[in-house]
């Protein structure tokens, strides 16, 4: 996150200045306009040798909207068959960002090319001018609109019975909590068939700290000062971090999983050391594979939170994991 803020900001010393933001008064917030990062636009040009992209609306009243990615040679040739279809929720504690902020670039391309997949990027509202559960909502609602929205691009170059549900930090936690909505109700999401969850760097949190959120608590990227700010901006008003959108894992039932099972989804959780939130990642990874979940659980030594953002050759090495899981999910 620290490389969309290059002013030097202390999260630590001013979370609300390191997200772009002042606080009011009366609790709200003020965007500063100098705080927002210029956005990358959809393009079609015929020089980028590796993707195409356009945006379409899901929900014009709401704001909401997606950004869809073709690969370069699919979208110049017709592939002789379909691409699995990569649904990706970005990442901003809920609270920052959106779909076409830059650090996500360097996700979607490779992810793009080396599978090769169609991916779709949802924009949802942010908090706290939209607290959840509206990104649950607004992303589940985008699944709804994929499956019958007749986009061209999609009917032409996606397979939408190989769909995967993907996100980054907050959109790692909207992967999973619209992934156990959607398994409970697949038969109403046809044709669009999800094989799998992408779990990376899923933000989630509790009450009680982990020993790597105590270990990085001022960690320069994602310190316990900006978790906690990003939690008391987008939980519904009087809760604390063990809602259940914040800390899943206290609330995980022996029969949770059990659709997901039927389904015979797969699920990837995926992060590195730096990142304070592994813990938490670790134990949701267990947990699931407790309760019968086929899921892999992929911690590097180093990095930090959002890393693959900021390495390319990363980015590339996270892209070859995620076609594996492609792979296996849809050939098994």
């Amino acid at each position: 996150m620290s490389d969309q803020f290059p002013r030097p900001i202390d999260p630590n010393e001013d979370p609300y200045g390191y997200l772009g933001m002042t606080k009011n008064p009366d609790g709200s917030i003020t965007r500063l306009s100098q705080a927002q990062t210029p956005g990358t636009p959809a393009s079609s040009d015929p020089s980028n040798p590796f993707q195409v992209s356009k945006d379409a609306d899901v929900n014009q009243s709401k704001g909401t909207w997606a950004r869809i990615f073709i690969p370069r040679a699919a979208f110049d040739s017709f592939p002789t068959t379909k691409l699995p279809l990569i649904v990706y929720f970005h990442g901003g504690g809920f609270v920052v960002f959106s779909v076409n902020t830059a650090m996500f670039d360097a996700l979607y391309t490779p992810i793009v090319t080396e599978i090769p997949a169609v991916v779709v990027s949802v924009e949802y509202r942010l908090a706290p001018e939209h607290r959840l559960p509206a990104a649950y909502e607004d992303c589940f609602e985008a699944l709804r609109w994929i499956k019958s929205s007749n986009d061209e691009w999609m009917e032409k170059y996606a397979d939408f019975s190989k769909a995967f549900l993907m996100g980054t930090n907050a959109g790692g936690n909207i992967a999973y909590h619209v992934g156990l909505s959607a398994a409970a109700c697949m038969d109403d999401l046809l044709p669009l068939r999800i094989k799998g969850l992408i779990l990376h760097h899923p933000f989630f949190g509790g009450t009680e700290l982990t020993e790597s959120e105590l270990k990085l608590a001022k960690d320069m990227v994602i310190p316990l000062t900006v978790c906690d700010l990003m939690w008391d901006l987008s939980l519904p008003i009087g809760f604390d971090r063990d809602h259940r959108y914040c800390n899943p894992l206290a609330f995980i039932t022996s029969d949770q999983f059990d659709q997901v099972k039927a389904l015979g989804w797969k699920i990837l959780v995926t992060d590195f050391d730096g990142d304070p939130l592994r813990d938490r990642q670790i134990e949701l990874w267990k947990k699931s594979e407790e309760n019968g979940v086929s899921v892999t659980g992929k911690f590097d030594e180093g990095g930090s939170h959002g890393y693959e953002a900021l390495d390319p050759a990363k980015a590339k090495e996270l892209a070859i994991t995620i076609k594996d899981l492609v792979e296996s999910a849809t050939t098994s």
